[in-house]
């Protein structure tokens, strides 16, 4: 028994000195982020923000974001990226907490937290956030079901206020620090936000879609000049902001009669994206019934904005388009996410396939 017991303290007097020798860990990271090259992007899962060099397929660094967060908002001029968050005291459930979490691009640590209200719209859309004209503003949309939006100072550190907007969503940001809004009986709503972040004004636009014939997609793209609405069966309509009017371009086609008789329709998740000084729309397309409009597109169409209409077809027959994204560089590359988890990379404007990344599943894709 004097053994046993013996044995005992040495053990624990060993591991007692063993433990004194070892030091603490930081969590601080101990390397810093290149600054961002050409055709660098994001993509955003349910937990992560994985940065890539699309140039060579190689990763450059990774945010860490809540499950409930519904997109990651860069700001170059600040240097910061911004990611709206819910958190549970229990991970899944209890006490919840609403922040702005802003993120340094030196190590891509969180810097700052703002508290908001806990109403953030946590579904993984791209236009559930955006930074206002004037880059000092941050707009994140809200559901209780009852929609508004919170208004965040990131200069200043500060929550400023919530916007009611309710049966609009989605956060469209214009010229003078304002913000569009898409509204389900067909329109569009223009909110005027002052210099400390307050609304000064709003206004409406006529009918322009009908909700349950031809829904607008709830993914906008910005443009340009503004943005760009597309329809569930094809139409696309160009958008945007004059003073204290919406101004909504007459419907052009996507979709013409042949292709709605092969039943070609758009369809995934972050379907459609421009290159703003090209003016070069990418769209993901397949063939398929109405109401098919989250599948995976078989086809990337290319269409010229200026002219309206169709100059290429991308055929995806081994790898379906869940999220497609084209960079805004020169010679810019298209990023294309398919259900496997792999984003293939594209020349842009040859349409030739350029190397594969293995990982991780896309569900948003965020230019830098």
């Amino acid at each position: 028994m004097r053994v046993i017991i013996f044995t005992g303290l040495c053990l624990l007097l060993a591991a007692s000195m063993a433990n004194a020798q070892i030091q603490p860990q930081t969590m601080q990271p101990s390397e810093t982020m290149d600054e961002p090259g050409k055709n660098w992007f994001m993509s955003v899962t349910r937990d992560a923000g994985y940065i890539f060099d699309a140039s060579n397929g190689e990763m450059q660094g990774l945010i860490s974001i809540s499950g409930h967060t519904p997109a990651v908002q860069p700001s170059l001029a600040r240097r910061e990226f911004y990611a709206a968050a819910s958190y549970y005291s229990r991970g899944v459930y209890g006490d919840r907490s609403d922040v702005l979490t802003i993120h340094d691009f030196e190590n891509l640590s969180p810097v700052a937290e703002v508290k908001i209200p806990n109403k953030i719209t946590s579904l993984d859309f791209r236009a559930y956030i955006g930074l206002l004209s004037d880059g000092k503003h941050v707009a994140v949309s809200n559901m209780t079901p009852a929609q508004s939006v919170t208004i965040v100072d990131v200069e200043n550190r500060s929550f400023v206020g919530e916007i009611s907007t309710p049966g609009c969503a989605l956060i469209l940001p214009v010229q003078n620090n304002d913000f569009m809004t898409l509204c389900g009986d067909g329109t569009l709503m223009l909110v005027e936000v002052d210099g400390n972040g307050s609304e000064s004004n709003r206004s409406r636009t006529s009918k322009f879609f009908d909700v349950q014939d031809d829904p607008v997609y709830d993914r906008p793209v910005e443009t340009a000049a503004g943005w760009l609405l597309v329809t569930n069966e094809g139409k696309a309509f160009n958008v945007s902001a004059a003073g204290n009017r919406v101004n909504v371009g007459n419907a052009w086609d996507i979709v013409t009669t042949e292709d709605a008789e092969e039943n070609w329709r758009p369809g995934g998740k972050q379907l459609y994206s421009i290159h703003k000084r090209l003016g070069l729309l990418y769209i993901s397309m397949h063939q398929g019934k109405q109401y098919t409009h989250y599948e995976p597109g078989t086809e990337v169409w290319v269409f010229s904005l200026a002219t309206k209409k169709r100059i290429a077809r991308i055929e995806l027959a081994e790898t379906p388009a869940e999220t497609i994204m084209v960079t805004q560089e020169a010679e810019p590359l298209l990023l294309i996410a398919d259900e496997e988890g792999k984003t293939h990379v594209y020349d842009a404007l040859r349409f030739t396939h350029e190397r594969t990344i293995e990982g991780p599943q896309a569900d948003l894709f965020e230019d830098l």
